[in-house]
């Protein structure tokens, strides 16, 4: 049984617009989860099924096993968070405190475990110094972690980022790195995000979902995905900056081992600086 599951998902707005057509998808658990194409590919689409804001035209969504229902849907609001590209989307109370509280009251807690959750919450984003202040004068890296704590108080057990590095400064993108990367093996939980920023993948990713035009057109490891350039280019993606740069070293006769992440890079080319000393 998958944590999370879509069959012959397909899904057809009006005007006969289809955005999705037969996506089958998989996410297990403690997983990290990249679904990557171009503009108008289909994963906003997609993230909204899984917890049922949207409804599929035909297929189904599963989770734990189970179709989503409308009398089940509460429940799977509880296991599947979804966090939206555009926090103002999602940001809507006085405080961030009482924003952060917001789902974990309306799923009936008791005041000490909502005044728990929060300050797990606050904690795990390090946005304590911000519980007093009003949303909405925020930047926007700040409005991107409130609205992460708001669903992460309500312990999914899958988290769902769409483009969740949209808006952020270099030193917002490192800290959403080392934050999605603790989540499965510290919090169990399950991640899946998309990102236009393939250069990042590597570093945040187990597995790769590749769609266009509403369809998985390729998937696999990293490996398996980044060592395809004709699914990228045909899908209008590019290879990223290291796989790019060692593949075309390695053409040229350079001894390297095949990198992805910047540290593996680093290694790579430390160990054939010491080969050729």
């Amino acid at each position: 049984m998958h944590l999370l599951e879509t069959r012959d998902l397909t899904h057809i707005y009006r005007g006969d617009v289809r955005a999705l057509e037969g996506v089958n998808f998989v996410a297990e658990r403690k997983s990290r989860i990249a679904v990557i194409g171009p503009n108008g590919a289909g994963k906003s689409t997609l993230f909204k099924h899984f917890n049922g804001i949207l409804k599929p035209t035909s297929g189904e969504v599963l989770v734990r096993g189970e179709p989503i229902t409308r009398e089940n849907v509460r429940e799977v609001r509880k296991l599947v968070g979804l966090v939206f590209q555009n926090p103002d989307d999602q940001i809507f109370s006085p405080t961030v405190e009482q924003d952060v509280a917001f789902g974990p009251t309306n799923l009936g807690l008791d005041d000490e475990t909502v005044t728990h959750r929060i300050e797990e919450a606050l904690h795990l984003l390090g946005i304590e110094d911000l519980r007093e202040r009003v949303p909405h004068h925020l930047s926007g890296g700040e409005k991107k972690r409130v609205a992460i704590a708001g669903i992460l108080a309500m312990e999914p057990q899958v988290l769902v980022l769409d483009e969740p590095t949209a808006g952020l400064d270099p030193q917002g993108v490192a800290d959403l790195v080392a934050f999605v990367n603790r989540l499965p093996e510290e919090y169990g939980m399950t991640v899946v995000f998309s990102t236009h920023h393939l250069g990042l993948v590597a570093e945040m990713a187990d597995y790769i979902y590749v769609m266009d035009r509403g369809t998985i057109v390729g998937s696999g490891t990293v490996e398996e995905v980044f060592t395809r350039p004709e699914l990228l280019t045909r899908t209008r993606l590019d290879v990223p900056p290291i796989p790019k740069l060692i593949r075309s070293l390695r053409e040229n006769g350079v001894a390297i081992e095949m990198a992805y992440t910047y540290e593996d890079a680093k290694k790579s080319f430390l160990d054939a600086y010491v080969r050729r000393a």
